[in-house]
């Protein structure tokens, strides 16, 4: 921490969608922290709903959740692995929460009778959560990427914001990253910038000039068409950024910095760069994802197959473990609607390990336990990611107190006995039983037990019941929780009731 106040950066996109902006925040995010300055991320999406926990993961992709249990968009995934810092809710805002918010502040009169409308009342509220994580921690740098492209009627409400926070925070106090398309014709073999022209030109008219330019292509760009871009987009020759397909994404914020976009960023911002970034650990972290000594393949067993982004973290975690082992893991995605046992062999025989991905629902759960089936019988490395529910005896009336989003003490303890009997079959570990200094463990046990049997409460329940909560129930889950009784310790004992 440097500064007493924060700045901020703003990404936002043109052209087309899934152009990178989320590696692009990330990355730059990594390189302002290499430089000695501390930063956090937020992602600003502009569907409707809540959170994307609701979401078609064909549609959106995974759904990551953060330390906070907050369901939120996969790109700060990509956050927390570039910066190595944990996101919450507070880190990813749709305009979902944005008029949920107010209109429940319209409902309970907060706003003494005025007309409510966009200006200002939602754009305040979206500038307040731009702003709220500074009053969480102190940052030197937050960097807010906006989801969607420019144009798009939705994402109106963020660029006016960002256009008021420009003027009341200064410009020396924020910077704006804007990333765009240069497609390549490859009748004409050129590359045309016109479309980078016109996503800037949109964004004029909505009173934002971009600071710096980061040109998505193909192939690389000539320092001729690069002027040509800064001169058309009234940016600084040095500001305009290359962003070529490379083998990995960790090799993004390497390739900003040989093009000195940290420097750039921190001269917009008027931030001193007295040091050159450690990347040196970063570096070599990539060239051992790039150059591994060897290979496996390993399948993902799920039900969205099509689409890779559906189980992003588990690919980026096999691409961390491998880099660790010197290896490199090759995922083949197999639906699991698609396995039977006579074609399990053909699609997971020549795997070196099989992996079942979670998923809510019945369907493709035949092709799982086929999965597992073979994996079991052909002595295949297994791990499943699924619940087990039948082997671990869960239900979801009696274990969820919320039909089926968070555990209720009862399946607390069946899954934490399931998953303790699964370490002590497949680790070594140290009996530590016997050592006093674990002593009170079963002293705690002991009169927890001897308080339930007295009539003390299970569980304080704080939270939602079934049907409260924002998230739709799923089709194998209850519509309401029924009552358990009973020790939740040991079923044969009737549990006593509060008189």
């Amino acid at each position: 921490m440097k500064l007493s106040k924060p700045k901020y950066i703003f990404v936002t996109g043109g052209v087309a969608s899934s152009l990178g902006k989320g590696i692009i925040s990330a990355s730059i995010a990594r390189l302002l922290q290499a430089r000695g300055y501390s930063v956090t991320i937020q992602k600003l999406d502009p569907y409707i709903n809540v959170d994307p926990g609701t979401l078609n993961p064909y549609e959106h992709g995974e759904c990551y959740v953060t330390e906070d249990g907050a369901e939120t968009d996969l790109d700060l995934g990509h956050y927390e692995r570039f910066t190595n810092q944990p996101t919450s809710k507070a880190n990813n805002v749709t305009t979902g929460k944005i008029y949920k918010s107010v209109i429940e502040k319209e409902r309970k009169g907060e706003y003494l009778g005025k007309t409510v409308q966009v200006i200002p009342h939602i754009t305040d509220e979206i500038k307040r959560r731009i702003q709220m994580l500074a009053q969480k921690k102190v940052y030197d740098v937050i960097i807010t990427e906006i989801g969607g492209t420019v144009g798009d009627i939705e994402s109106l409400p963020f660029i006016e914001s960002v256009r008021q926070l420009r003027y009341s925070l200064g410009y020396k106090s924020t910077a704006l990253v804007h990333l765009t398309l240069i497609p390549y014709m490859a009748a004409s073999g050129e590359l045309k910038t016109k479309p980078t022209q016109h996503s800037v030109k949109a964004l004029l008219e909505n009173g934002l000039q971009p600071d710096i330019l980061v040109l998505r292509a193909e192939h690389p760009l000539s320092t001729a068409l690069k002027r040509k871009v800064a001169l058309f987009c009234n940016v600084d020759a040095n500001a305009v950024m290359e962003s070529i397909d490379v083998p990995t994404i960790y090799e993004v914020p390497l390739k900003m910095h040989e093009q000195h976009l940290d420097e750039v960023v921190l001269d917009k911002l008027n931030l001193t760069a007295d040091k050159e970034p450690d990347m040196a650990a970063w570096s070599a972290f990539v060239e051992k994802v790039k150059h591994p000594s060897k290979k496996i393949e390993i399948a993902l067993v799920g039900k969205y197959t099509e689409l890779p982004d559906a189980y992003k973290s588990i690919c980026e975690s096999f691409i961390h473990a491998g880099a660790v082992n010197d290896c490199k893991v090759k995922l083949r995605y197999v639906n699991s609607e698609k396995i039977t046992r006579e074609s399990a062999g053909a699609q997971l025989g020549k795997m070196s390990g099989i992996l079942v991905a979670p998923g809510f629902g019945n369907r493709g759960i035949e092709g799982k336990i086929e999965a597992v089936r073979f994996a079991r019988e052909n002595g295949i490395p297994f791990l499943d990611l699924d619940l087990k529910r039948k082997e671990i005896g869960f239900s979801w009336k009696t274990d969820s107190r919320d039909a089926g989003n968070h555990l209720n003490c009862y399946g607390a303890k069946k899954v934490s006995l399931y998953v303790g009997q699964y370490i002590k079959n497949h680790v070594q570990l140290e009996d530590k039983r016997q050592n006093a200094a674990y002593a009170g463990w079963n002293d705690d046990y002991t009169t927890y037990i001897k308080h339930l049997k007295e009539g003390g409460d299970v569980e304080k329940r704080k939270g939602p019941t079934a049907g409260q909560n924002n998230n739709p129930v799923p089709n194998d889950r209850p519509k309401k929780e029924q009552p358990h009784t009973g020790d939740p310790y040991n079923p044969s004992v009737q549990a006593v009731s509060k008189q």
